[in-house]
């Protein structure tokens, strides 16, 4: 395949090349592990991972020998995913930037399973998304999105809601991210793509996030490295209200916590899993 190339930072690279996102995707390996399990990979099957960050979901899927392609929006990502793929010697699974809205270097129908786990849900013009992710599968393959849920009252939709409210409103046309977990908009989104209705399933799943410190300590995490809560705090300063982000975000992570060790934190959140046959 050919390199996929991204021309110039938008907004949405910028965002996610903003922190560091391996900081937090350290602590999301093994529902990555149990995703991939449940998937079924069998060797020599051709997986694309769209939004794939340094590789949760695209590692095990190799490991159980499939051929990884990982593309995704942050240079910082791409790279790290190489060096992990490399330390794992893994010559099976590669990783490239490219836009989810725009993968024409891409040949139609190359992969028998496109996976996106709270990857593609951020880039912008959904639709395009949608049609990208169609074109590229294969007929009898499948495509499996990991996406947040609106208002959902577990650890990242919270995150996202209280930081949401703390920055600028978002500029004219901007579609939310968190449409991507209302099931109707999903749909459409599809169905525009050329699937029928009868096509697209959903299951309410949870991603596990394990962190060997306090819930403050894995706050302070989200705060430095994740570019949604940077830029919320970046906002809240210059409106001197961090103070009363930070108060909020440690309130939910104190609630959210699940561990019952002050060494470690556990937190559980819920996720829509779209499930598409092309």
């Amino acid at each position: 395949m050919n390199t996929i190339t991204t021309p110039s930072i938008n907004s949405n690279q910028a965002l996610w090349e903003k922190g560091d996102f391996t900081r937090i995707a350290a602590t999301m390996r093994e529902s990555g592990d149990a995703l991939i399990e449940q998937l079924g990979i069998t060797p020599g099957l051709d997986l694309l991972d769209l939004g794939c960050g340094d590789g949760t979901t695209a590692l095990p899927a190799a490991l159980r020998g499939a051929n990884v392609l990982g593309v995704d929006i942050a240079r910082n990502l791409v790279e790290a995913g190489n060096r992990r793929a490399q330390q794992a010697n893994l010559t099976n699974c590669r990783f490239e930037q490219g836009d989810a809205t725009q993968l024409e270097t891409l040949p139609d129908r190359s992969f028998d399973l496109v996976i996106s786990i709270f990857g593609a849900m951020f880039a912008p013009k959904p639709f395009d998304v949608a049609r990208e992710m169609v074109r590229v599968a294969r007929p009898g393959g499948l495509i499996v999105m990991g996406n947040w849920i609106p208002n959902d009252p577990t650890l990242v939709a919270q995150i996202l809601k209280i930081s949401s409210a703390y920055t600028p409103p978002p500029p004219e046309g901007f579609v939310s991210p968190m449409t991507w977990g209302i099931e109707s908009h999903v749909i459409d989104r599809f169905t525009h793509a050329g699937v029928s209705t009868a096509r697209i399933s959903f299951k309410r799943e949870t991603f596990v996030f394990k962190h060997a410190g306090s819930p403050s300590s894995f706050l302070e995490i989200f705060r430095n490295y994740y570019g949604p809560t940077m830029n919320a705090f970046d906002a809240a300063e210059k409106t001197g209200r961090a103070e009363n982000l930070r108060q909020e975000l440690e309130t939910l992570f104190r609630a959210q916590n699940r561990s019952q060790h002050a060494d470690i934190s556990e937190f559980h959140a819920t996720y829509l899993r779209v499930l598409v046959e092309p």
